[in-house]
């Protein structure tokens, strides 16, 4: 069936657009979506307004966990069933649907433009896109029902009621596996810091899913014969950094609180610190859940600053948390190392790094930093203007690395801001989300559309700069 002129001219603009700026506007188009329906009578209460709306769904297409409503009572089942069905566009990549359904809006795009949707994401390979999203599509699913029937059983045993109950395991799952750190209770899971199944299950999805697609897949087709050497340079990268940091953010914490003598660790027994510890540094990992009041109070300052790396960090390529990732870490830290080495080449378990990749490490860190610097910039003056509630700056860098990482955590700052202050946590969980380098990618290519075409063929003498 053949299109006339006029739509084919209506559709031109659609094969013009490059992938991070395709990107881009389908994450603003599910997120106006969302907002529209969480603001109707059937999804939530007279309480939820456009901008608790808008906000909200934010949070959850880009799988933050932080809201100024309360989830469980604010919204109707029929919103929470929208809301999870947002963490699940949101978690299992904004970036790898957008890949997907670009292959059938833009059939007609260039070659370079093709190649420009696979390089774009480097979870996903030239071709074979959609064979790999069902392969998410299929591995999210079957984690997703393992962790809720496990919950339901053995995890929420004090929810008498069978239907609450079902759904408590289903939300809670999705949301843990996308690592979205939205719960159907105002205290998140405070009230189960003593039950070991729903903090194990609950732990498990998060680490999961925040391994990647590509970890997770070299681990399935090694699983005959599973051995470390096995496993891909990659694989093996974001197992060790991982675990490293599961180890760092754990005993840190411990000591941390020990030292200082944080008020909530001095009210519990030893047993318990260490499954609170465990269970908080890694829902720092970007998911945002916490069984441990969340406050200025409760936690030291030195706690609150090791917090605050792990949700910088993130969780790895791939996977449905946010940061700078393990990757970004590891190979900024292979590339320090050669340096002090007084090496030209970066190496990594004996494999020789390209420069591009450290290049982009740089960037990305270099770029995340600032943001969240002119982030908490910004809500500082704004928050003076307009004489708000006053909030140390430790308060605000934290909210504005809890937003930026899609982590999630709150201190009781969120609620707080005026709506400019929430209206730069809202740019931030988006940037986060998709990724300092692609949305200023996307804005490069819309200011300098001529002078990438002529780019490749210009060259640059050599100079020494001395640092």
């Amino acid at each position: 069936m053949s299109f006339s002129k006029p739509v084919k001219l209506k559709l031109a603009w659609y094969r013009r657009l490059t992938v991070p700026q395709f990107t881009v506007l389908t994450g603003l188009l599910v997120i106006f979506l969302g907002t529209i329906f969480l603001s109707t009578p059937f999804c939530s209460s007279s309480k939820v307004g456009i901008w608790e709306s808008f906000f909200t769904a934010t949070s959850a297409v880009t799988v933050t966990g932080l809201t100024i409503i309360d989830v469980g009572n604010d919204l109707t089942f029929l919103g929470q069933v929208l809301l999870s069905i947002m963490l699940i566009i949101g978690g299992l990549g904004l970036m790898a649907i957008t890949t997907f359904l670009q292959g059938f809006v833009v059939s007609g795009t260039e070659l370079r433009c093709r190649l420009d949707r696979g390089k774009t994401l480097d979870e996903f390979g030239v071709g074979g896109v959609g064979r790999t999203f069902r392969g998410i599509l299929l591995t999210a699913a079957v984690l997703i029902f393992i962790g809720a029937a496990v919950l339901f059983y053995f995890g929420f045993t004090d929810i008498a009621n069978i239907p609450e109950r079902i759904w408590a395991a289903i939300f809670h799952s999705i949301s843990a596996y996308n690592n979205a750190g939205f719960g159907l209770w105002s205290d998140s899971l405070q009230n189960y810091q003593n039950n070991g199944v729903v903090n194990v299950v609950i732990i498990v999805l998060i680490l999961l899913g925040g391994l990647g697609w590509r970890v997770t897949s070299d681990l399935w087709a090694n699983r005959k014969n599973l051995t470390f050497r096995r496993l891909s340079l990659h694989s093996r990268l974001v197992i060790r950094t991982s675990f490293f940091l599961l180890c760092l953010g754990t005993f840190g914490l411990l000591l941390t609180e020990f030292i200082e003598q944080g008020s909530f660790f001095l009210s519990i027994d030893w047993n318990k610190r260490f499954l609170i510890a465990f269970f908080e540094s890694v829902s720092a990992r970007t998911a945002g859940f916490t069984n441990m009041p969340m406050s200025i109070e409760s936690i030291s300052d030195s706690g609150l600053l090791l917090l605050m790396t792990l949700m910088f960090i993130g969780a790895s390529p791939g996977g449905t948390g946010g940061g700078i990732k393990t990757t970004t870490v590891a190979a900024l830290m292979a590339a320090t190392r050669s340096t002090l080495r007084g090496q030209d080449t970066v190496v990594i378990r004996h494999r020789q790094i390209s420069d591009k990749v450290v290049l982009k490490a740089v960037g990305i860190t270099v770029g995340s930093l600032l943001f969240i610097l002119l982030m908490a910039l910004c809500i500082t003056m704004s928050s003076n203007f307009a004489s708000q509630q006053h909030f140390s700056f430790l308060e605000i860098l934290f909210t504005c690395i809890s937003a930026f990482a899609t982590v999630g955590f709150d201190i009781g700052v969120t609620q707080n801001l005026n709506t400019f202050g929430q209206l730069i946590l809202i740019v931030g969980m988006f940037v986060g989300r998709l990724g300092i380098l692609l949305l200023l990618s996307a804005i490069w290519q819309l200011l300098n559309k001529d002078r990438i075409q002529h780019q490749n063929r210009i060259g640059y003498p050599r100079e020494d700069l001395y640092v």
